[in-house]
């Protein structure tokens, strides 16, 4: 640090009192600012905006950044605070951080920690941001001289609201129902959220899912922020249902095996100083149970794998709490008392930051210094082979970048040893040039362990999300996990993209289908009304191979576009993809371009069913899929309305997973109807309920009658043994019978256009308990082959023994129409990425 002379330093100090003296007269309290108490309304979130600007002009030590914006266009903002001496060396406070982690060269200067606060990730947890404002007033107020005192041993950020979009939805849809006369009766309508309630964002995706995949803009901004700064404490407000009181850390198993003893230790400092207060306010509160630290995306295990001591914080109350409601015992939740919760962890993280700055410094360096030099994992090394999908690849290299993980060329080496992803076992493989390895021996080494390990260690089934992650299952692609130390050859070069240049007109350009960039490009070209085809079975012209259900874009059927060659090679160079051409429809090998088994991709209308009774994180993932990533039309119904719309509009309707009665009668048939006429229906998950074992449709639980009752005998047997189990073993014994996140090999039929550009196989993420038997009158184009097809991830033992010979994925004919079947969700959380090709297989290729 540079020092000033010391009269300069003394006039520093007169100014700078001058200022916070200044500041001290000028900061209005939430209430003077607001116009009413915290607790006695909701605050929209401009409104909260304009407060931490107020704080932030009349405090010079209070730093607002806008990070980034929502897709409802609502600024998202974080408030940067500390003592005047650590304001003026925060750059050299960041970078600090970057060096501790290996993540930039040099040695710290400061021993300043940093405490990262994050509020309302679930929009609808309404007390969030509430408490945020009050919390900032204390903790940034110059008159605290608590506060002040923490504030020199800590830089404190502070994210009021993630999820703005989803807060005013909750808030504004309160504020309208609300009675001025508090009414706490659970049964008002201001404690009834409408479908699909305020909880997830725009897009209808849980942000606190969503940290790792980075889908949602939210979570892109955010990320890109945290990892320029790299706290060592990260704080996840939420709230639960209104009869829990208070949750505060530790965690609860299963707790991942890559956590560091220390930072199992440092929550129960914070649990134990939080709780201290709570006593004295006469507080119930519970730590231990129902969150655990397994799944890589929450906002507390996430900054856990990168260092930082992340915890959950739950109040009691939720959106039905609104500003007050009963809880089971008769007691009023307010959200004045349930902001008092939130207010009261925030400055005991504040208080034990301050405590503690130094270990948590040290222990953070620690955990980047052993990890990196000694991965903890059974795992050390990681290989993505190039052929395997470059498409996919390039996809899988975009999400570690996000992360700041690191990898580089794998060289060729023969006689290596690892687990294959793709057999389950144990192989001997051999690494080419082209080869991407991924060593643990780095900065990110424990995230890049969790991102890749094949099988996370489970140590209570009991679990709050799901069990496997894993990314080549993910993005379907060849990669082996190596037990030693595989360190890159050479840093891995991306291949140069050599753009398309418009020139003689080709009988035809030709593009490969292997991903959502190639579906994407597709959707571009279907958009400006370039006509598109594609072969039903491989083909070879002027040298070249081709599998089925390449693009193509030929010359015979565009006549009519304007400046297609031009449309056709920017609209691939938008994409990066580089086009085949031909000279010829005259085939080497397979069929000719005239012939019948080439199919023309009529652009189809899309409708999209909601609301109540559906799946809203199911709806939005597709929701997002169509806009954001295919950039395609798409119409969207209301479930309840299905009965009256007029559905000839539509080609395509895609019903997500469903509760519920579902479909009523009426809608029932008109749907069928519209399907027999020609319509193709695609239906996901809960929605196959509507045709398994009804009347006309070849969707069936069971093979036989005798195998159903088999099952039937099976389970009742189970059912006796369960009545004799002790009653706290009530809730292992139900999820016995359920999936969390367990994937299964899919076998592809790649003859079908659902198995086009897949390679032969897909890994469905199941979590569910359904098992259907293969059609008999219909196509099974994924089948779960045999129990070994099982990979990783929780399953339980009532049915992971009936999972081998069943239908994943298939399509039953009805009428002139198509009924399409996805046992499980395709596009889970929009990170199971070689499901979205899949998905895109469904919409546009069948039934051509």
């Amino acid at each position: 640090m540079k020092f000033l002379p010391m009269k300069k330093q003394l006039l520093f100090s007169l100014f700078t009192c001058c200022l916070i003296w200044s500041a001290v007269a000028q900061i209005q309290t939430p209430e003077q600012f607001l116009g009413y108490k915290p607790g006695d309304r909701f605050t929209p979130h401009h409104r909260m905006v304009d407060y931490f600007e107020h704080v932030a002009a009349n405090n010079p030590n209070v730093k607002l950044i806008q990070y980034g914006e929502t897709n409802e266009k609502r600024p998202l903002i974080i408030a940067i605070f500390s003592s005047t001496e650590n304001m003026a060396m925060l750059e050299e406070i960041r970078t600090d951080n970057l060096k501790r982690a290996g993540l930039m060269e040099g040695n710290p200067i400061h021993s300043i920690p940093v405490n990262w606060m994050s509020f309302n990730v679930h929009g609808n947890e309404s007390v969030g941001m509430e408490a945020a404002i009050s919390a900032f007033y204390t903790l940034a107020n110059p008159a605290n001289s608590k506060s002040q005192e923490w504030l020199k041993n800590q830089v404190i950020i502070m994210d009021p609201a993630i999820n703005p979009d989803g807060r005013d939805r909750y808030s504004n849809w309160y504020n309208q129902k609300m009675n001025t006369t508090l009414q706490p009766d659970l049964q008002s309508m201001e404690h009834n959220e409408p479908w699909p309630g305020g909880r997830a964002n725009h897009y209808l995706f849980d942000l606190n899912r969503d940290w790792a995949w980075q889908v949602q803009v939210e979570s892109q901004a955010r990320l890109k922020m945290y990892q320029q700064w790299m706290p060592q404490l990260h704080l996840d407000f939420h709230e639960q249902g209104i009869n829990n009181p208070f949750y505060m850390a530790p965690a609860a198993e299963p707790l991942h095996e890559q956590l560091s003893p220390f930072q199992h230790e440092f929550q129960d400092i914070f649990g134990r100083n939080t709780a201290k207060y709570f006593d004295e306010m006469g507080r119930f509160y519970f730590t231990k149970e129902r969150f655990d630290l397994l799944y890589p995306s929450y906002g507390d295990s996430y900054p856990m794998f990168n260092g930082a001591i992340g915890m959950t914080i739950e109040q009691g109350g939720g959106g039905q709490a609104g500003r007050g409601g009963f809880n089971s015992v008769g007691d009023t939740v307010t959200l004045s008392y349930r902001i008092e919760g939130h207010y009261t962890a925030a400055l005991s993280a504040a208080e034990v930051t301050s405590q503690n700055s130094k270990r948590l410094l040290d222990e953070f360096t620690k955990f980047y210094k052993d990890n990196s030099s000694n991965p903890k994992g059974k795992y050390k090394s990681f290989v993505i082979k190039a052929e395997s999908n470059p498409a996919q690849v390039a996809k899988l290299l975009e999400l570690l970048d996000k992360n700041g993980i690191r990898y580089g060329k794998a060289g060729a080496k023969s006689g290596l040893k690892g687990f294959s992803y793709g057999t389950g076992k144990s192989e001997t493989f051999a690494t080419s040039a082209e080869d991407i390895v991924v060593s643990a021996y780095q900065p990110k080494s424990v995230l890049t362990q969790v991102f890749f390990e094949p099988n996370p260690q489970l140590n209570d089934s009991i679990t709050y999300d799901i069990t496997s992650w894993s990314m080549p299952y993910a993005y379907n692609l060849e990669a082996f996990a190596v037990e030693t130390r595989l360190d890159p050859s050479g840093a891995y070069e991306k291949p140069a993209f050599v753009a398309n240049v418009a020139g003689k007109t080709p009988v035809a350009y030709i593009a490969g289908w292997n991903g959502t960039r190639d579906a994407a490009f597709l959707a571009a070209l279907l958009n400006q009304g370039i006509r598109v085809k594609y072969p039903e079975f491989p083909f070879e012209v002027e040298g070249k191979s081709f599998p089925a259900g390449s693009l193509l874009i030929t010359k015979g059927g565009n006549e009519y576009v304007v400046d297609f060659d031009r449309k056709v090679t920017e609209t691939a160079n938008k994409f990066g993809l580089t086009l085949a051409t031909t000279m010829s429809g005259y085939m080497d090998k397979g069929k000719d371009f005239g012939s019948p088994n080439i199919r023309v991709i009529q652009a189809p209308k899309v409708a999209l069913v909601g609301g109540q009774g559906t799946n809203s994180l199911g709806f939005g993932e597709i929701w997002h899929f169509f806009e954001k990533e295919l950039n395609y039309p798409l119409s969207t119904l209301e479930l309840e309305n299905m009965g009256r719309y007029d559905l000839s509009k539509y080609d395509v309707i895609i019903m997500p997973s469903t509760r519920g009665g579902g479909l009523n009668k009426a809608a029932q048939d008109l749907v069928t109807d519209w399907v027999k006429a020609g319509g193709k229906l695609i239906a996901i998950d809960g929605a196959l309920n509507f045709f398994a074992n009804k009347e006309g449709f070849a969707l069936k639980t069971f093979d036989t009658d005798d195998e159903k009752k088999a099952a039937e005998k099976a389970n009742e047997a189970l059912s006796k043994q369960e009545r004799l189990a002790p009653f706290t073993e009530g809730e292992r014994l139900a999820i016995s019978g359920g999936a969390a996140g367990a994937i299964y090999q899919v076998a592809m039929d790649q003859t079908h256009p659902l198995g086009y550009g897949t390679g032969g196989k897909f890994y469905t993420l199941k979590n569910n308990s359904s098992k259907y038997a293969y059609l008999t009158d219909g196509v099974n184009a994924g089948k779960i082959i045999s129990n070994d097809s099982y990979r990783t991830g929780y399953i339980g033992y009532k049915i992971k023994s009936s999972m081998g010979g069943s239908m994943a994925i298939g399509a039953e004919n009805q009428g002139r129409g198509e009924i399409i079947y996805f046992v499980d969700n395709p596009i889970f959380r929009g990170f199971w990425e070689s499901g979205k090709l899949v998905l895109s297989n469904a919409i546009f290729m069948v039934g051509q």
